[in-house]
């Protein structure tokens, strides 16, 4: 080789040279996404045209929403969009919100799939369960899962959700009577997971009692922040930038914590397995629970699902089961205490049913109707996943004629839907009548638990458990708001207070 050939000036060169050439691509690749950016708002634009919305930036899209506003905008375009307003979140990024039951009738008797965009998302946290799952795998699993819920294994449910009712009301009777209110939230988070780890996980212990399980629920609470805030969030869109950032490595944190504890119960579970008298008994079972269908389940194939597959509906149910209807609990306890009259004929309406409540059984839970209506009104009123998303895969034309093209992100609005006051006349007034098996409602107006072949699996599940809950809890305290710490909802993933949910306790002697 040439001495020249390794002179600093041709070494130099090159690298300029090079430089150039990679100046030029950053520059290319750049307008192509701009090119991209802008074909993809046009269309958002025509595809939206039929459809006002209030004004909102180019880039910044529908700054209104942003912060503890969101409820209160969202309760404004409802006044004056009727059923629906496309919602921009940032220059080619929008979702078409709905929230009047004719339009959520059409959308939830499709078979559009999970909106990609939004839910995968969640995928590092839960994994393609039931949730994230579309299509035939979505329908197998679907399928496989259903037998978990029958009646049949639903009925002996009910003593030990009783039980670890009892264990936290237990706990309250130490601090009721302070002059401080209580924070009801996270105790009541302990006892749905205890609840969900007895009955779908075979788990033996109590949760409740043991502080180690203090940090799964810690973890899904901040979870449920990150993924509310990064889908907001166009530069946290890209998985690699979003693993460089603060909320990023949070959300990492937070998922290994989660997934710990989910494969912690996996483990349990088959390692009790391995006993032979405890696998005759699983035999024996003429159902199984849950997690038992998942490990002895077999694919159309004949495989057994992967251990990736199992911890993903582990991840998902644990997740829904109980941060879910712990949700539902907290906002019914705060309904009731808000509005005394409507407890105490609860309260006399359980009294003559159980007396002291010894003893509460699948059988007492269809003979307390008045009860059952504050509930299901609760859950108009704060229901516990307030919005779903789907993803038109074929053009929609609602009864109104208007129309949206496939490719369009949809936004079912439960929140909006339920305090909707052209379906709920004087939504935010307190009004179990609503419910009255003779009060007339559209199909689609009432929908806590979603609607269509999509809808909740675990509905009865957490409907029987409402029910022991309420019943239990109002036999042996009144429960009084606490003035000074009005909650304020928030819309996550999971309907939660910024400010969590205080109530003071008064035992009932």
């Amino acid at each position: 080789m040439s001495v020249s050939a390794l002179s600093p000036s041709r070494f130099v060169g090159s690298i300029s040279g090079f430089l150039q050439v990679v100046s030029v691509l950053g520059l290319l690749l750049l307008l192509l996404k701009v090119v991209q950016f802008y074909l993809h708002r046009q269309w958002l634009l025509k595809a939206f045209q039929q459809f006002p919305s209030p004004p909102f930036h180019w880039f910044l899209g529908h700054k209104q929403f942003q912060g503890d506003q969101e409820i209160e905008q969202m309760m404004k375009c409802v006044e004056n969009f009727p059923s629906a307003f496309p919602r921009w979140f940032w220059g080619s990024k929008a979702y078409f919100t709905v929230y009047d039951p004719d339009y959520m009738k059409v959308i939830l008797g499709r078979s559009d799939p999970k909106a990609n965009g939004a839910y995968r998302l969640l995928a590092p946290w839960i994994g393609y369960g039931l949730l994230l799952l579309n299509g035939q795998p979505w329908f197998q699993h679907r399928r496989m899962l259903t037998p978990a819920f029958h009646y049949d294994i639903l009925k002996p449910y009910v003593k030990t959700m009783a039980d670890s009712v009892r264990l936290m009301l237990d706990k309250w009777e130490q601090l009721a009577g302070q002059d401080s209110s209580i924070e009801i939230f996270q105790h009541i988070s302990l006892m749905t997971l205890d609840t969900v780890m007895k009955c779908a996980f075979s788990h033996k212990g109590s949760v409740q009692v043991d502080g180690n399980y203090k940090t799964y629920i810690q973890a899904i609470g901040n979870l449920n922040n990150l993924f509310y805030s990064r889908v907001r969030n166009i530069f946290h869109q890209n998985d690699t930038i979003y693993s460089l950032s603060s909320n990023g490595r949070m959300a990492n944190q937070a998922c290994q914590l989660a997934h710990d504890h989910t494969d912690g119960v996996i483990k349990l579970r088959k390692d009790q397995l391995q006993d032979e008298e405890e696998l005759e008994k699983v035999k024996k079972k003429r159902r199984l629970d849950f997690l038992d269908i998942l490990l002895f389940a077999r694919m159309e194939n004949g495989d057994s699902l992967s251990d990736k597959d199992i911890r993903a509906e582990v991840d998902t149910f644990m997740f829904e089961g109980h941060d879910t209807t712990a949700s539902g609990v907290s906002w019914i306890f705060y309904a009731l205490a808000t509005h005394p009259e409507h407890q105490q004929r609860c309260r006399e309406e359980v009294q003559s049913l159980l007396g002291d409540g010894s003893s509460i059984t699948w059988d007492h839970l269809d003979q307390m109707p008045y009860t059952t209506m504050c509930i299901k009104e609760a859950l108009r009123l704060y229901p516990p996943v307030p919005a779903i998303v789907r993803e038109l895969i074929t053009p929609v034309t609602f009864p109104d004629g208007r129309s949206l093209p496939k490719g369009v992100s949809v936004t079912l609005s439960i929140y909006a839907l339920h305090h909707n006051p052209k379906v709920w006349p004087n939504p935010e007034v307190f009004d179990p009548s609503r419910f009255a098996s003779d009060s007339p409602r559209h199909s689609h107006s009432f929908l806590p638990f979603s609607g269509g072949a999509r809808n909740c699996i675990g509905k009865q599940f957490a409907m029987n458990e409402l029910k022991v809950v309420v019943a239990l809890t109002l036999l042996r305290f009144e429960l009084l708001p606490d003035p000074t710490r009005v909650p304020i909802p928030l819309p996550r993933l999971v309907l939660k207070s910024k400010n969590g949910i205080h109530l003071h306790l008064k035992k009932i002697h």
